[in-house]
């Protein structure tokens, strides 16, 4: 079997997306994209590519090191989620070449569903009490929230005394069994990471995530001392490298890595195994599309240390378009009390509609392409978004 070639999509709202066809008609389906920076990454995806063409499709360890380590100058963003795209739709060729599920070829199973959360509140959280009311209609039984809007260095009390409200008025009407995230996005310094750390420790949280920036994580150790909450961390972060320093310094409890920024499924499998020997968890990031959600679906089934998965549909980015638009079998993603079951399909289980697809991808190139929005502190300064 030879990979013949290639076929790139940006589409709506914010997703990339690969095909690789091969010369015996086994096509597979990856998701290379970088939220306002795709159209870079598929540049990206074009010089790896120049590597991959006219190989065995099915040797996926040999290729993924020859298209990481064979660049003097290696990781990153751009470059580990061009390989995050190609790595996945491998893995899918692979699969239905050997007409067996993604996960059987990782190791099989250790579990027959993994648990799901669902988006609420928007970037600027509000109306967070329905909509969690909403989620849990639908069968969930975790949500996760942004935690603030913008917050400088040292920032006034009310912001905090806003974030404690929205969070309590959550716990109230969900009870205290229901799982409750706060992301603090890296929007909060360390300074104020500490204040909200103990004011929300009596609201039991599932987890805090991204107290502060990846560039921070030296003194996650020192926030975590401050509210027994436990840290999740992790979404940028690019490799098994930077996730071997942060699991070396302590503090966090769950890692989040991205099956779409960490260089693929390959990749993702490797820094949770690294995670369980430290006794941290896995919950992968994952607010894109149907081929990123079946690719940590697959490794979730595999892992021991797997606690819960976060999934997109629905979410406040998703305007015209949303996960199951691109799939024909979207029962893949119909959740049972919140529950994702393992895919059972050949390769990543999953069956694009290549015709919407296409739609979606010339009508991407009539639309303004998605960037970061732009927040600023009272005083004029720029604010983390």
């Amino acid at each position: 079997m030879k990979i013949t070639g290639y076929q790139t999509y940006i589409v709506p709202p914010r997703w990339g997306f690969i095909k690789i066809t091969t010369d015996v008609g086994i096509d597979g389906w990856g998701e290379p994209c970088l939220e306002g920076r795709t159209h870079t990454v598929h540049a990206c995806v074009d010089e790896l590519m120049e590597y991959l063409v006219g190989k065995d499709p099915r040797d996926i360890e040999l290729h993924w090191n020859y298209m990481h380590r064979s660049s003097f100058y290696r990781g990153g963003p751009i470059m580990m989620s061009a390989l995050a795209g190609i790595d996945q739709a491998l893995w899918d060729i692979k699969g239905k070449a050997l007409d067996a599920p993604v996960y059987q070829l990782l190791g099989g199973k250790c579990r027959d569903k993994i648990q799901t959360y669902s988006w609420i509140g928007g970037d600027r959280p509000d109306d967070v009490v329905r909509m969690a009311q909403e989620r849990k209609a639908l069968g969930f039984n975790a949500v996760k929230m942004n935690g603030t809007e913008e917050l400088n260095f040292i920032d006034e009390f009310s912001k905090v005394d806003a974030l404690l409200d929205r969070v309590q008025s959550v716990r109230d009407a969900m009870g205290k069994d229901f799982g409750i995230g706060v992301d603090f996005h890296g929007r909060v310094h360390k300074a104020m990471a500490k204040v909200l750390m103990k004011e929300l420790e009596p609201m039991h949280l599932m987890f805090v995530e991204e107290p502060v920036l990846a560039e921070h994580f030296e003194s996650i150790h020192e926030i975590a001392k401050y509210g027994a909450i436990p840290i999740a961390t992790g979404e940028r972060m690019y490799s098994r490298w930077e996730f071997k320093t942060l699991l070396e310094r302590g503090g966090v409890d769950i890692i989040q890595p991205d099956v779409c920024h960490c260089g693929g499924i390959t990749e993702l499998k490797k820094i949770a195994s690294m995670a369980e020997a430290y006794d941290v968890a896995l919950a992968p990031h994952c607010p894109l599309g149907p081929i990123a959600l079946a690719s940590s679906v697959h490794v979730d089934t595999t892992c021991q240390n797997a606690i819960i998965q976060e999934q997109s549909i629905g979410i406040h980015y998703n305007k015209g378009s949303d996960v199951l638009d691109y799939i024909t079998n979207k029962e893949v993603f119909a959740f049972d009390q919140g529950y994702c079951h393992n895919i059972e399909g050949p390769g990543l289980g999953i069956n694009i509609d290549e015709a919407f697809m296409q739609s979606q991808h010339e009508l991407a190139k009539t639309q303004a392409k998605w960037r970061n929005p732009y927040w600023t502190n009272e005083d004029g300064s720029f604010a983390e978004w």
